[in-house]
């Protein structure tokens, strides 16, 4: 509770706002009440941190992530909404907005066994950081389900999990109610995976964000078996079978209208099953053309290629590039009632009402090839496979396309016109994917540096010059890097993902070349030349920008 007289006196408080509140000069408020004023939380935290002789800061200039991380004690954390900003030593510098928290400051001492030295945030700034920390609020969801510590290292270990059937059958139990905290987490920072790891002396769960992985929680290597088996019975899996891999589905409800699919699945290793969900979160996806990253030059080209009525455009890039995504952008373009839109997936990751999608099996023969074949029978305007793997799935979608249908699809190799030549090592005639192919696209994802925090990148960086010298394009004096600790709003000085592409129109001039079989060299030469931008390229233009970093763009492409 704050004395108002001290903020009156500081002119933080008008006579208008004592008197909203109904104070006087001994009354004494809770924070959020004095907020609720219209007081401005920076200056409040200023006043504050002068009152208690305290040093006042932002969260962004600790690392704070790592310090949570480390010391591991989510359930104080947020029950007393505080912030561990470092570990100094014996000394934990602990963020508060409130600095009369006796209660947090007892806790934490006794908890970690360190000495608790106060640090005070805004308001704003730690419930971004928490936010950061532990993902944005979903409605409905979060409030009943989470496990403290204590309750986790308590549970007990059995030889076999058939004697825990009852209890993980329930989903009330302490193990189930933290499966339901990890993957609400996961959605609410917007992670792609989660794996669950089991080694000899620990066990480490961890989150897969825009690309990397990023360490979430190291519970007691002793509830091994009992995650595994939950997961299991989650995705209705065997749950006496731990010697095979097993795939399975599970379905995350988290409000009427927002459920979350989730792919699962589980490897045995030395020290036990890993298990690996896959989000597949639709409400997250943004499926237009404008969001990808293309430069107007690409996005017209593939928006050019896509309103016409027949052929073939491929993607490709690695695995986790986002080829997907940008399909899924096209058929979003493509999707009108006049249209019959089928897509064939190993298996189906997004979504899209008014489009038929189906999964393969290929348990039952229900194959790439298969699938394809019956889509042609069912009066098709644009088919999508979701990868093309093998030369009878290449043949049948070439003649897709040479008969009416706009076939979109994907491959692995590492730039456009290497996909080309990989069709025609398949065994594809030259002259079929001449008069079929109307674009090929390369791509790759690289993080954005978070706008809060990036930081202008050294002019006399020697790894800077090398590039400057290889890039004549590049402009040192916009380039950025990412802050080493990064802030409340990002991870790691990073915040989401954008496309990187190499975009080849399949010309009258690259049509030729294919048609006499060139080489990937010679249909990169002859693209460039007409205005193509190779993956480099299109790389350094987002560096220009200010988008990205060197460190990133290196880690995704190679410059030099």
């Amino acid at each position: 509770m704050i004395l108002t007289a001290k903020l009156y006196e500081a002119g933080l408080l008008t006579d208008a706002q004592r008197d909203m509140l109904g104070i006087g000069n001994n009354t004494s408020l809770s924070l959020a009440h004095i907020l609720d004023a219209g007081v401005d939380p920076t200056a409040l935290a200023n006043t504050l941190a002068t009152l208690y002789h305290l040093p006042f800061a932002e969260s962004h200039q600790y690392p704070f992530k790592d310090t949570c991380y480390a010391l591991d004690r989510r359930d104080l954390i947020q029950r007393h909404q505080v912030l561990p900003l470092a570990q100094q030593g014996q000394e934990l510098l602990l963020g508060v907005s409130d600095p009369d928290n006796a209660e947090a400051v007892a806790d934490f001492r006794f908890s970690t066994g360190l000495n608790v030295r106060l640090v005070v945030l805004s308001q704003p700034d730690l419930d971004a950081a928490l936010r950061h920390l532990y993902g944005a609020d979903i409605d409905g969801t979060g409030d009943g389900i989470t496990i403290s510590d204590q309750d986790l290292a308590a549970l007990t270990v059995t030889d076999s999990p058939q004697e825990d059937s009852a209890e993980l059958q329930s989903d009330q139990a302490p193990i189930s109610r933290y499966i339901q905290q990890i993957l609400v987490d996961a959605v609410r920072k917007k992670a792609s995976d989660v794996h669950f790891e089991p080694f000899e002396h620990h066990y480490q769960i961890r989150f897969r964000q825009d690309g990397l992985l990023q360490t979430y929680a190291h519970p007691p290597a002793g509830v091994s078996r009992r995650l595994s088996t939950r997961l299991k019975i989650l995705a209705q899996l065997n749950i006496a079978e731990r010697r095979l891999p097993q795939d399975g589905r599970i379905k995350l409800t988290l409000t009427a209208d927002h459920t979350v699919d989730m792919r699962v699945s589980t490897l045995p290793t030395i020290w036990g099953e890993k298990v690996v969900v896959r989000l597949l979160d639709n409400g997250q996806q943004q499926l237009t053309l404008h969001d990808l990253g293309l430069t107007e030059w690409q996005r017209q080209h593939y928006q050019d290629a896509l309103d016409r009525p027949q052929g073939m455009i491929l993607f490709t890039g690695p695995t986790g590039s986002g080829k997907t995504v940008s399909l899924y952008s096209g058929l979003k373009y493509l999707n009108q009632p006049e249209r019959n839109i089928a897509t064939v997936e190993d298996p189906v990751e997004i979504q899209l009402e008014g489009v038929n999608q189906v999964n393969v099996n290929t348990a039952i023969g229900l194959d790439f090839a298969t699938a394809l074949r019956a889509f042609l029978r069912q009066d098709p305007d644009v088919v999508m496979v979701g990868e093309i793997r093998d030369l009878d799935t290449a043949e049948i979608g070439i003649k897709a396309a040479q008969t009416g249908h706009l076939v979109l699809s994907t491959l692995h190799t590492n730039s456009a016109a290497e996909s080309i030549t990989r069709l025609s090592h398949m065994g594809i005639a030259p002259y079929n994917l001449a008069s079929s192919l109307t674009l090929v696209v390369a791509q790759r994802l690289v993080r954005r540096l978070c706008p809060m925090c990036k930081q202008p990148h050294p002019a006399d960086d020697p790894h800077l010059q090398h590039l400057a010298n290889l890039y004549p394009t590049l402009t040192p004096n916009t380039l950025y890097q990412a802050h080493p600790h990064g802030c409340y709003q990002c991870y790691q000085g990073y915040q989401g993902r954008t496309g990187v592409y190499e975009v080849l129109p399949v010309t009258e001039t690259i049509a030729s070349a294919i048609y006499r079989n060139a080489s990937a060299i010679e249909l990169t030469q002859l693209a460039t030349e007409e205005g193509m931008w190779r993956l480099a390229e299109s790389g350094i233009a987002k560096l220009n920008q200010g988008i990205t970093s060197i460190q990133e763009l290196t880690r995704v492409i190679q410059l030099a």
